[in-house]
């Protein structure tokens, strides 16, 4: 291909420069319903200008995107990875605005221009405590302009967490609309059908005993008789407020009708074929995970998320866990055989981008928002990213070398 002599390289450039016009040649483009397609995509000032017809002018610069693919940004609806910046071992605490920063270039660099962060506010202290939530969307805050992707709040609020409530919905009014998902650990801790392992995670993570945690897990258990009502209270302030509502962890088709009623028109994570059965009746957007695709299954007995995608019965991937799963279960999926690209990259971008409300981005179409992502995805080889482009800023580009074939 030949390139105009307006070919900026590295791509970062456009990012540090503040160009506002550029064009992506050589690609084959994701287009939705029409698949890969041969085509140019012009951005100036954050937005796609134009597709296929794109011209380089004298003051754009080039991105060469040969042997590429170009796809839309993916949108992470449920990433829980950032606590593992935060506190990667129980007793060693990073600092928040280190911990943002790290985390944005793992963003970046794996094609996710759009990321909602799990924060669970819960009755606990320590990671997952009221004080702790303040200080990550304090320093959120602060640190408004320094991002290279789009960072927002996935408010994981646990319903026995009353006296937390007032926080939470003073959340619910960002600029940038967080998402609320209703979760219930208390219950299951409380009858026994939630494994010790896991209490003990959740005693480490809030620097307490297993014995200080048990007490005040009774606490918490007081409360229970409130929780219905404090539910329907949240419930209607996020409706007031235009938040998207997840229900976390169903186990049944009453739970999730429970929740359906209310608002909450997520099912994320659903537990059981019963209620997920209820969530696929109903069309409710299904979230599940997607390392779960990558690994072939889940790690805990869950669900199996490929066999759900391939029957329709998943609509939305999540990173959960681990970031680099998104771009690799997309790719996996289309690699089976049943599903076409086009289909599998909308799990990871075009669907949750709906379902969270943000119509301006999750398609390559003109006059929606520049998130572009472009992929080296050599047959047999792992698709590795080459370009990540938030709001028409070059937010990753790969050196050089990471971009030739292995033999």
């Amino acid at each position: 291909m030949q390139l105009s002599s307006n070919w900026t390289k590295p791509a970062l450039l456009i990012g540090l420069t503040g160009m506002t016009a550029f064009v992506i040649l050589g690609g084959k483009v994701l287009r939705p319903r029409l698949g890969l397609v041969e085509a140019e995509i012009r951005v100036e000032a954050g937005e796609i200008a134009d597709i296929a017809s794109a011209v380089p002018r004298d003051d754009a610069a080039v991105i060469d995107a040969e042997g590429a693919v170009i796809l839309p940004g993916i949108v992470d609806i449920h990433g829980d990875a950032f606590e593992r910046q935060i506190l990667p071992r129980p007793q060693a605490r990073f600092p928040l605005d280190v911990a943002f920063m790290e985390t944005d270039r793992q963003l970046a660099a794996n094609g996710i221009t759009t990321a909602y962060h799990g924060i669970t506010v819960s009755w606990e202290p320590g990671l997952r405590g009221l004080a702790s939530a303040e200080e990550i969307v304090a320093t959120l805050d602060a640190l408004d302009g320094r991002l290279a992707c789009d960072h927002r709040l996935h408010i994981r609020w646990e319903t026995f967490a009353h006296r937390e409530m007032e926080a939470v919905a003073g959340w619910l009014g960002r600029r940038r609309k967080p998402l609320l998902a209703f979760n219930d650990h208390t219950t299951p801790s409380l009858n026994g059908t939630r494994k010790a392992t896991k209490i003990k995670t959740s005693a480490d993570r809030a620097a307490v005993t297993a014995e200080e945690y048990g007490q005040l897990l009774e606490e918490a258990a007081g409360r229970g008789h409130a929780v219905k009502e404090a539910i329907g209270r949240m419930a209607q302030i996020a409706r007031t407020n235009g938040v998207a509502m997840l229900s976390h962890d169903d186990m049944t088709a009453e739970e999730r009708g429970f929740y359906r009623g209310l608002g909450a028109g997520i099912a994320e994570f659903p537990m059981t074929e019963e209620a997920i059965a209820s969530a696929e009746e109903a069309g409710d957007p299904i979230v599940l995970g997607a390392p779960n695709v990558v690994r072939g299954g889940s790690h805990n007995g869950a669900l199996d998320a490929t066999s759900a995608v391939l029957a329709g019965r998943c609509t939305i991937l999540a990173s959960d866990y681990y970031y680099p799963a998104l771009l690799h279960a997309a790719f996996r999926l289309a690699a089976i055989g049943q599903l076409g690209l086009d289909e599998a990259w909308s799990l990871v971008s075009l669907n949750p981008a709906q379902a969270c409300g943000l119509n301006d981005r999750g398609s390559l179409d003109i006059g929606k928002r520049a998130d572009i992502v472009i992929v080296s995805a050599p047959s047999g080889e792992l698709p590795a990213v080459r370009t990540t482009i938030v709001g028409g800023r070059v937010a990753f580009d790969a050196p050089v070398q990471s971009r030739i074939p292995r033999d």
